[in-house]
């Protein structure tokens, strides 16, 4: 490889754009560290499979499929059967998947991201396809790569102790928070809660529906508050519909709240900051994550946070100060935390204060530069 860069390949066909939550989550990961990938490692060039028409970026060489692999089989089609001939027609030295699996057939050595075990942790939460493909394949992957990437310790440690990773093999890279969630000038605030008719004072949740975000859980531990304070404020639910959710909008009509919770669907992500914002309490009580973006979001727009003890929420909030944890198991004690949050407003600005601090901690680029290092330890160069 002497006299021309490594040439790294980034399967990212699980990015997409598109205002839904397919855009949330692995694609929001993806779409950032593509941003600053170029930036970090300037002695490396990059090629990025994708579909999506409208990512742009020049600092990489994009390879677009026409193929539909926003179709969880026809991507799968391509990750194992178009993906090598392509790493072969390019000429890539080493392979990124992205997300959990690499081609069985790999032609050159690769990485892998591994973002939760959650299909191992909760296959109940998993269409069956999806949770057999995701087991088989990623401990195939993760057997077989020269570097794992996790993106928290806790999924670093789900790797080596439920796939058997070697530990040395097995490095935790965290994500990032994009300059755009801070604290917004609060005229600009006020003007977003007027145009989506928001009230002064409410609690937000935002994340895709889905079982393991524990949103029913939320919507009792609600129901619990509102019993001991019938003048609770509204709860804000934010996101899109996953799957297997429909029973969260039954709970809400058999508890009686439907005048008390709102549901908005997908949110645009560059609406996100705002919402954080327009904010007063934040409540994120997912029963497991690979790290939990919402709720450094939310730290980072100084809004303060109630969360989880499971899983890597502890880890993004750190032990200043900057969040309230409960077991997610445990309504009554959300419940509690909920209302003791918002009767103390000194609390809730020691919070945010807090939520700053810690927040700054986590940027893309730094995310860039860790995993070029994992690209580096992969190729035998060390920190070279």
């Amino acid at each position: 490889m002497k006299g021309r860069s490594i040439h790294i390949g980034l399967n990212a066909h699980l990015l997409s754009l598109s205002q839904s939550y397919r855009g949330a989550g692995i694609s929001w990961y993806i779409f950032n560290l593509l941003k600053n990938l170029a930036g970090a490692s300037p002695d490396f060039c990059y090629s990025a499979f994708l579909s999506d028409q409208a990512f742009q970026e020049p600092g990489l060489a994009l390879r677009l499929s026409r193929l539909p692999t926003q179709r969880p089989a026809v991507r799968i089609l391509w990750e194992q059967f178009i993906q090598p001939i392509a790493l072969r027609q390019v000429g890539v030295d080493l392979l990124h998947a992205l997300a959990f699996v690499a081609p069985v057939a790999a032609p050159c050595p690769f990485v892998v991201t591994v973002y939760d075990l959650s299909f191992l942790r909760y296959p109940e939460a998993f269409r069956p396809f999806n949770r057999w493909y995701l087991r088989q394949f990623t401990a195939r992957s993760v057997r077989r790569a020269r570097a794992v990437i996790a993106i928290s310790e806790s999924t670093r440690q789900d790797v080596i102790k439920l796939l058997g990773a070697p530990p040395e093999r097995v490095h935790t890279v965290y994500c990032g928070v994009d300059e755009a969630f801070r604290p917004l000038p609060a005229a600009e605030v006020a003007a977003f809660k007027a145009a989506r008719r928001l009230p002064d004072t409410f609690v937000l949740f935002l994340g895709t529906l889905e079982p393991r975000k524990n949103v029913d859980g939320l919507i009792r531990a609600y129901a619990g508050w509102r019993k001991q304070q019938p003048d609770a404020p509204p709860l804000v639910i934010a996101g899109g519909k996953g799957w297997y959710y429909a029973h969260i909008f039954s709970l809400v009509e058999s508890l009686d709240l439907t005048k008390y919770i709102r549901f908005t669907d997908y949110v645009p992500q560059h609406e996100l900051p705002l919402w954080y914002n327009a904010a007063s309490l934040f409540v994120y009580p997912s029963h497991f994550e690979g790290f939990g973006l919402p709720v450094l979001e939310a730290m980072a727009c100084g809004t303060p946070v109630i969360t989880s003890t499971s899983s890597s929420l502890p880890e993004v909030t750190g032990n200043s100060g900057a969040a309230r944890l409960v077991s997610p198991a445990d309504t009554d004690a959300l419940a509690a935390a909920l209302r003791e949050v918002m009767a103390d407003n000194d609390l809730r600005a020691v919070m945010s204060q807090q939520a700053l601090i810690r927040a700054a901690h986590f940027r893309w680029d730094k995310t860039a530069r860790e995993t070029v290092e994992v690209y580096r330890k992969a190729l035998g160069k060390g920190n070279s």
